[in-house]
Order: structure tokens, then C-alpha cells, then sequence
């Protein structure tokens, strides 16, 4: 292995260590030319819809980024706390093999981590609208070139989360 190469895994290991992972997942060292997808969700209970959620969101690019909505955006959105807090609900999404990074939301403005993690895709389930309605003129104002999928329903009559 030449020098910059290593140079480059090292640097991916510790940087994908830092962004607030609490554990070291070293990506190949061409992570430049990796397609990057974001999802957000509350991820109250992962259950077979959210796994399905992963594989869909994962066939649109090579990294997974799932965010974690915060209990207190859960409760502004939903009117009402998830059932989990946010730091178990992060960790369970963490465990999850199909991502490969998981962060909380931002308090405030929800749109602040799409800056930070600047993603290639970002994928919606079937049913997601907060955040979304003008999603794609706050990306053109931000200067923000991404592209937005809508993911499909994965047996909604029974695994919608607002019916769990």
C-alpha cells in the first residue's frame, strides 16, 4: 500500500469516528468517489418497515446516513414523545448493519445537517412530509445539489409507524 492511500484510510477511520460515531467503521479509501444517502426518521422501535427503509434508501448510493429525530422535534411534529428516548433510539439505528453512520438531528433547524453531511440523495419514505414540503427550494437556495427519492411502502397497513 503506497503512502497516501494509508494516509487516506487513516484519516477516514478517525474523521468517520469523530462525526459522532461511537465506534470506528474505517470506509474503502476511495470514500471521495462514494455516493452518500441520507434518511431521517424517529426510528421509534426498528421493525421490519425501517429495515426495508435501509434497503431500499442503500441501493441509491454506497454509504447510509441515518439521522435520528430528537425527542423534543418528535414532540413538535407528532405532538406527542416517542416512546424511546432519542439516545436509544440512536443506538438501536447504530446496530443496524445496513447504515453506516447515525447521528441525532439538529434542535432548531432541521435543514442544518443536510449542510454538514452534504449527501448525494436524500431518501423519503413513502409517507414523510415533515420537513419535506419545500425541501427541494431550500436545497436550490442553499446552493445544495441533491437529489430527493421517494422510497416505497413496505406493508403500511402494518408497520406505519403512527399506528405502532
Amino acid at each position: 500500500m503506497s503512502a497516501l492511500p494509508e494516509f487516506v484510510f487513516w484519516m477516514n477511520l478517525v474523521l468517520n469516528f469523530n462525526a459522532g460515531g461511537h465506534e470506528a467503521r474505517p470506509y474503502d479509501t476511495n470514500t471521495f468517489d462514494m455516493t452518500k444517502v441520507l434518511v431521517f426518521g424517529t426510528f421509534d422501535g426498528l421493525h421490519p418497515g425501517h429495515i426495508n427503509f435501509f434497503e431500499q434508501a442503500k441501493k441509491h448510493g454506497d454509504q447510509l446516513i441515518a439521522v435520528v429525530a430528537r425527542d423534543a422535534t418528535v414532540n413538535e411534529v407528532k405532538k406527542h414523545f416517542p416512546k424511546r428516548s432519542e439516545l436509544l433510539r440512536l443506538k438501536a439505528v447504530k446496530q443496524c448493519k445496513l447504515v453506516n453512520e447515525a447521528m441525532l438531528g439538529n434542535i432548531g433547524n432541521p435543514y442544518e445537517i443536510i449542510k454538514k453531511i452534504r449527501p448525494d440523495i436524500i431518501a423519503l419514505g413513502y409517507d414523510q412530509t415533515s420537513f419535506t414540503e419545500n425541501l427541494s427550494d431550500i436545497l436550490k437556495k442553499e446552493y445544495l445539489k441533491i437529489e430527493i427519492v421517494r422510497l416505497q411502502p413496505y406493508a403500511p397497513e402494518i408497520y406505519k409507524s403512527s399506528i405502532m
